[in-house]
C-alpha cells in the first residue's frame, strides 16, 4: 500500500484564521459599537465552522490512509472521534462532540444567545484544533 502525506495547509490556515479573529475580538471588543461586535462574532463563527469541518475531514482522511477506508466508511461522528482518539489524534471524544454540537447549532439556529455560545465554543476549539494539527504533523508520514 502506498501511503501519501496529508496536505495540512488548509487546516493550518483555517485554524490560524480562527485564532486571529478571536484575538482581534478580544483586543477590540470594548471599543466596538454593537453592530460591529455582532459582525466580528459572525466572523469568529464562520472561521470556527470552516476549521471544524476541515478538522474532522482531516481526521477521517488520516484514518482512511493509515488504518483503512472501510474503518471510517459510514461511521457516526462519535465513532470517527473514538477512532481518532484510539489512534492518538485527539484526546477527548466528548469535547469534540461538543464542538460538533456547536457546529450543528450554527446551521440550524441563529440567534444572539446561540451565536454567543458558539463563539465561546470556538475559543475552546482553537487549542483542540492546534493539538490535532500537532498530532497530524507528527504522524504524517
Amino acid at each position: 500500500m502506498i501511503v501519501m502525506k496529508l496536505e495540512l495547509t488548509s487546516l493550518e490556515n483555517a485554524t490560524s484564521s480562527l485564532e486571529r479573529s478571536i484575538h482581534a475580538a478580544a483586543t477590540f471588543e470594548a471599543t466596538l459599537p454593537p453592530e460591529l461586535k455582532q459582525t466580528v462574532r459572525s466572523g469568529i463563527i464562520q472561521n470556527f465552522e470552516v476549521a471544524y469541518e476541515l478538522s474532522w475531514k482531516m481526521m477521517k482522511r488520516w484514518l482512511e490512509t493509515n488504518i483503512s477506508a472501510e474503518s471510517v466508511d459510514g461511521v457516526t461522528r462519535r465513532e470517527l472521534f473514538r477512532q481518532a482518539a484510539e489512534n492518538r489524534l485527539i484526546d477527548d471524544v466528548d469535547l469534540w462532540m461538543s464542538f460538533h454540537a456547536a457546529r450543528n447549532e450554527t446551521s440550524h439556529t441563529y440567534d444572539n444567545d446561540t451565536a454567543e455560545e458558539v463563539s465561546d465554543s470556538a475559543e475552546h476549539f482553537v487549542a483542540a484544533a492546534q493539538s490535532l494539527l500537532k498530532s497530524l504533523r507528527a504522524r504524517n508520514d
